[in-house]
């Protein structure tokens, strides 16, 4: 069962295997014939590993965009996607050439064993927040009443993320 009205949701992508930048890419195009109407994308952004150091750097967006699913059909549509592109789940948190995260499903807070949102970690991950700052910076997290901004100001993640400008350290 489909949510009456299209939802807006903001989504967060990640790549360092392959050609991250066209993973991406291919990642967006599959959203977009797959009920997950993308509206906006930030720029992309060229991120430091965190959690599991010893690996490439990320490529990292945020994308809003619009969905008649609900939140775990657009968890499994999400994992179908990644599936699609030749996500293999090895190492948890470890290199992927693909990695597509809900960050937020309007204002809604979901709590299971499958899903959770708004994402449990996004507060602790610059390379989420910036950006999504970036779309909105005004948007407001559900559980904490706190804007994008406030959330980046106050995140203590520390590590590097820098606007990436297409073609530099292509890996």
């Amino acid at each position: 069962m489909a949510a009456t009205h299209p939802k807006t949701v903001y989504l967060s992508l990640g790549s360092n295997l392959g050609d991250r930048q066209v993973n991406l890419e291919r990642a967006i195009a599959r959203m977009n014939s797959s009920g997950i109407a993308v509206r906006r994308v930030s720029s992309l952004y060229q991120t430091e590993p965190v959690d599991f150091p010893a690996q490439g750097w990320f490529l990292n967006c945020v994308v809003e965009a619009e969905t008649s699913l609900l939140p775990l059909q657009l968890l499994h549509e999400l994992r179908r996607i990644e599936r699609l592109l030749g996500r293999r789940r090895m190492v948890r948190r470890g290199p992927r050439g693909i990695d597509i995260d809900i960050l937020l499903y309007e204002n809604a807070i979901v709590r299971s064993a499958e899903l959770q949102v708004p994402h449990p970690r996004m507060t602790d991950r610059r390379f989420v927040l910036q950006p999504l700052r970036e779309l909105a910076p005004w948007l407001r997290h559900p559980a904490f009443q706190k804007s994008v901004t406030e959330l980046l100001a106050a995140t203590p993640d520390r590590s590097q993320v820098r606007r990436w400008r297409g073609g530099e350290n292509r890996k």
